[in-house]
């Protein structure tokens, strides 16, 4: 027999009305979107957690869809600045990975035609950027850890990383 406090320690998948997955939410909010008609149970043969009160048993699923219009608002590709290139980076450097005194880098420089988007600048500490200089990753010989691109919308994230298995979601 499976504890109150242990329940309520889970989380449960959110879908959107198209089976998106589009968040995780703890076993609280589960219930009241059950209790209000906001969610329905999905049955992927999951696990099912009850739930009781003094004169009431929610059954709780580990999959849920919303049975609302989720009205989701409008999400653009944030601006090409430090705070969110250092966010995207993880605050580290992609030449080396140290996370001292970290700057931006373009990884085709400006005076050689590459431009300030989200594919062309990392985050770099001084001395990677100092060495690498006006050159290119393949020139200096110093390759990036990661390819940079622009930022996804967090529910495409979200749900790529739920199909790939890599998300923190935990039965």
């Amino acid at each position: 027999m499976t504890s109150t406090a242990h329940i309520l320690d889970r989380t449960v998948v959110v879908f959107s009305r198209n089976y998106l997955p589009i968040s995780s939410v703890n076993i609280r909010r589960a219930i009241a979107l059950i209790v209000l008609g906001k969610a329905e149970a999905l049955d992927f043969g999951s696990e099912t957690w009850f739930v009781r009160s003094p004169n009431l048993v929610i059954a709780v699923p580990q999959h849920l869809r919303l049975t609302i219009a989720s009205t989701e608002r409008i999400w653009k590709i944030p601006p090409v600045n430090r705070r969110e290139v250092l966010k995207r980076d993880n605050q580290s450097c992609q030449y080396c990975g140290s996370n001292k005194r970290l700057t931006l880098d373009h990884v085709i420089p400006v005076s050689k035609g590459g431009e300030h988007k989200w594919d062309n600048v990392v985050t770099a500490c001084e001395s990677c950027n100092q060495r690498k200089r006006d050159r290119t990753p393949l020139e200096a010989g110093m390759p990036l850890h990661t390819k940079p691109k622009a930022p996804m919308h967090p529910t495409v994230a979200f749900a790529e990383n739920f199909w790939h298995g890599e998300s923190a979601y935990s039965p």
